[in-house]
């Protein structure tokens, strides 16, 4: 999809004319914005997981997000301390979908935000579904592009800090189009 006005259209406004007009599979989308820190304070779209995971009820005006360590979460969190009650940041790869999202919860976590382990994915979203074994999982799970959990763990790096705060979920539609400040490495 072009980034062109008729692509802003569809992208920020979710239009069923647009998408009629382009054929394009209709993509739940959620968007988080960073406000801490500052080099990264840009509005990231995910997609929330197919058939699995709860849906956000409240939104958090600030609450942190954590990077998972390992950052795979497929076992044991050495700061799960710090993801109770917070939004975990966890990569993409060693175990299922669903196996990070049950980690994440059993952890007391709120949500969890899977980036893909591609970092240079700045475009393509993959379909978090069901693994086969029957389980559940009860929190909200996004996928969110690798270039862009790549950007906010680096960044996170770069000033020593242990989390980001965030806003989510935000209605992009309440936001002026010239507002709407995307990460700038995600423009098509």
């Amino acid at each position: 999809m072009s980034r062109g006005a008729t692509g802003w259209c569809c992208l920020v406004f979710w239009l069923p004319a647009c998408v009629a007009a382009h054929g394009l599979r209709i993509h739940d989308y959620l968007y988080f914005q960073v406000l801490s820190p500052g080099d990264i304070r840009y509005i990231f779209t995910a997609t929330p997981a197919k058939d699995f995971g709860g849906i956000f009820h409240t939104r958090y005006e600030q609450i942190h997000l954590v990077p998972a360590e390992p950052p795979e979460a497929c076992g044991e969190l050495s700061n799960g301390f710090f993801i109770q009650d917070q939004i975990a940041l966890v990569e993409r790869g060693g175990c299922s979908f669903l196996s990070k999202t049950k980690v994440v919860q059993e952890h007391g976590g709120r949500a969890v935000i899977i980036s893909d382990n591609a970092v240079d994915n700045d475009s393509f979203y993959v379909e978090m579904i069901q693994d086969s074994t029957q389980r559940t999982a009860d929190i909200p799970a996004l996928f969110l592009l690798g270039r862009d959990g790549y950007m906010i763990r680096r960044s996170l790096e770069q000033h020593g800090l242990p989390w980001a705060i965030i806003s989510i979920p935000v209605n992009v539609t309440s936001i002026p189009t010239f507002e709407l400040l995307q990460p700038p490495w995600t423009f098509w």
